[in-house]
């Protein structure tokens, strides 16, 4: 498939949620300012494919164009939002890393609307190959515009990852360097050479993509699967358990991969939700994954953490820190071990790179 130029105009801009939208970077609008970063909200559309393409930029405070920050790309799972998962990307902006979190307006919060008596066929078609091939799209799309913008000199291009979460994990895949068939157009496409690891949280596998080896078998870049026991998705004609999240960490056997099986929570747990399993283990679970991708980037992208003083926020003297070095390799196996001591009581399963 020939790449089309993308050409993107700003449609609308969201407001704050105290009613009025504060000036952020050109073309943001900025959603609010907290504790270590800012969150901002730009409305994208792609003439070339006729699809509006949202997105909500969790930006580290630190992030300028003389001390860059990675950068992390969210795809929400079948409908979700840009809004959703914001307990990972307030966390990694924190951390000093970007977090991109992109809407996909074909399998959207959208599905969940309208007559009830047609929610059966909004799910088929948000489901559809020619869905899961946009979703990736819109992936690149974004990376197109973000390190296009003015504002590109405040991401370290050398340091980008995906991440996904259900339908946004199958979404990881494809741009992480899982080969598709959908026609000669389109094998090896959707890959994206910028991406440097990926973050594949409770990964469903591609449908009518034949076995997993030989389509996930060339994703070599690190990846970081993350499932649990009771994490089953059940829709209308079709499921999947935490077994189809161990054959896809299994096939991808050119990857450096890190498997963690929490022994509890079901398929939303990862979401901003709290589930049937209750606020205690939500918040468990939530913070051992906040804390384990964090590691697993460090690691992956090779990136040390400037700490932002918090009690001289808005004096140009509290960025003024330079970035720490990068961990090295006996300091990451060490934070590794230590997550999994400190959480064993949630593991059922946690394999390394090295084990």
């Amino acid at each position: 498939m020939k790449r089309r130029a993308f050409l993107t105009r700003s449609l609308s801009f969201a407001t704050a949620a105290s009613g009025l939208a504060i000036a952020g970077p050109a073309g943001w609008s900025m959603a609010s300012t907290t504790l270590g970063h800012r969150v901002l909200d730009l409305e994208l559309f792609d003439a070339g494919r006729q699809r509006a393409v949202p997105l909500r930029l969790y930006l580290p405070l630190q992030a300028t164009s003389a001390q860059p920050v990675p950068l992390i790309v969210f795809s929400h799972g079948l409908g979700g939002s840009r809004m959703g998962y914001s307990y990972l990307g307030r966390h990694w902006a924190n951390a000093g890393m970007a977090s991109l979190h992109t809407q996909h307006v074909g399998s959207d919060n959208r599905v969940w609307q309208g007559n009830p008596l047609f929610l059966l066929q909004r799910l088929q078609t948000a489901a559809l190959e020619s869905e899961a091939l946009a979703r990736a799209l819109d992936v690149r799309f974004a990376l197109d515009h973000i390190l296009g913008s003015e504002q590109a000199e405040m991401f370290d291009a050398g340091k980008i990852a995906v991440a996904g979460h259900s339908y946004g994990a199958n979404t990881a895949m494809l741009v992480a360097g899982a080969r598709v068939n959908a026609g000669p157009d389109y094998v090896g496409e959707l890959g994206d050479r910028r991406i440097r690891a990926a973050i594949l949280i409770s990964a469903p596998p591609l449908q009518g993509q034949g076995p997993a080896p030989e389509t996930l078998g060339s994703v070599s870049v690190p990846t970081l699967h993350i499932t649990s026991l009771e994490d089953t998705i059940n829709l209308p004609g079709y499921r999947s358990t935490v077994e189809d999240r161990i054959v896809i960490f299994d096939a991808m056997a050119k990857s450096p991969r890190t498997l963690a099986v929490y022994n509890a929570g079901g398929h939303s747990i990862f979401t901003d939700r709290t589930t049937r399993s209750g606020p205690e283990a939500s918040a468990r679970i939530k913070s051992a994954t906040q804390e384990l991708c964090t590691i697993f980037l460090r690691q992956s992208l090779q990136f040390g953490h400037t700490q932002v003083n918090a009690e001289r926020l808005g004096e140009p003297s509290a960025m003024e820190s330079k970035p720490a070095a990068p961990p090295d390799a006996h300091e990451v196996q060490h934070s590794i071990l230590q997550w999994a001591y400190r959480h064993q009581g949630l593991l059922d399963r946690f394999v390394t790179p090295k084990t």
